[in-house]
């Protein structure tokens, strides 16, 4: 499953294959309560077909209209919201206001060079020349924001934030999958030979290093989350000795009620501190009532996107305290 900006990045590959007169626009600016984040893509074709999403459907039907009508001849600025009148019009919530550059692709604009960077997991920024349409992809961090000058467009495409997942089960495919399609670049262990042998091919490759040797070679940081799900505590615990002495912003494991508290009263037994078993968050997930790996796989994944987010949330189904 790819994520939402690499599904926009094939399809315009596509698009243009066909011939068709592809335009981009993208999110540069909100105010109030936008829908998406800034730096959201939306492609459009005079054709009447899009891919992406801006507003979730609000001023789609506009820039359809737009593309339509006007030929581009260079990337212009466009506002949304910004008057009562355009607010009721476009279905934008209350307060809600938007600026988005919407650019004619061309042969320079570089969108096949971004797409080889972003299927290769590579962290880039397209800095496009709002004056002459062209564009060129440079290396870029993962700390790095969307920039708007007078003159540039400078956005950061790529995998910004890691998901460590140890185990390479069925539970473990599904979520990193999901993890796959919110951009995440997803990374697995699991020193089990059978259960390595079963991976899919088409997912990140499984790494056969012992969980905490893997932990550590990773160098977790404000922008990583590690989830242990073997079912095995000598292969879980080894990960999260390492990964509570980390920077991680979410450090989790499934199991029980019960077995969490075993595993809490094992870890103090080892160089930690309080405060760093009470980061672990487990049973790892919301509670959805999820039963199947793919509705434990999404409870774990939306526990991440709130800690990530930092959504306050009720403390975890075990003897840790909030983070």
């Amino acid at each position: 499953m790819d994520s939402t900006d690499l599904e926009v990045l094939k399809t315009i590959a596509l698009w243009q294959q066909e011939g068709a007169t592809v335009t981009l626009a993208t999110l540069v600016k909100t105010w109030g309560s936008a829908p998406r984040p800034v730096g959201s893509l939306l492609a459009l074709t005079r054709d009447g077909r899009l891919v992406g999403s801006l507003s979730g459907g609000c001023i789609e039907d506009d820039l359809l209209e737009l593309v339509r009508t006007r030929t581009l001849q260079h990337p212009e600025k466009m506002s949304y919201g910004i008057s009562a009148d355009q607010a009721s019009r476009f279905g934008l919530p209350c307060g809600g206001e938007l600026e988005l550059v919407l650019e004619p692709l061309l042969p320079q604009s570089a969108m096949a060079e971004l797409l080889q960077a972003l299927s290769e997991n590579r962290i880039v920024a397209r800095e496009l020349d709002l004056a002459s349409g062209a564009a060129r992809i440079v290396p870029a961090q993962s700390t790095e924001d969307l920039t708007l000058t007078g003159e540039r467009l400078r956005s950061v495409h790529g995998p910004r934030w890691r998901l460590l997942i140890i185990g390479a089960g069925q539970l473990s495919r599904y979520l990193a999958e999901m993890a796959l399609a919110l951009d995440y670049q997803v990374l697995i262990c699991d020193p089990r030979p059978d259960f390595r042998k079963s991976w899919p091919a088409a997912l990140p490759p499984v790494d056969p290093a012992m969980p905490d040797d893997f932990v550590t070679a990773q160098r977790p940081d404000p922008h990583t989350a590690i989830v242990a799900l073997t079912h095995d505590p000598k292969q879980d615990d080894l990960a999260l000795l390492e990964a509570l002495k980390s920077q991680a912003f979410y450090v989790g494991a499934i199991g029980s009620k019960s077995n969490q508290a075993k595993r809490r009263e094992r870890l103090a037994l080892f160089d930690l501190v309080p405060q760093q078993i009470a980061a672990l968050r487990g049973p790892a997930g919301l509670p959805i009532g999820s039963r199947t790996p793919p509705e434990m796989a999404i409870s774990i994944l939306a526990e991440i996107t709130a800690v990530r987010h930092g959504v306050p949330l009720a403390q975890p189904r075990g003897d840790a305290a909030p983070a």
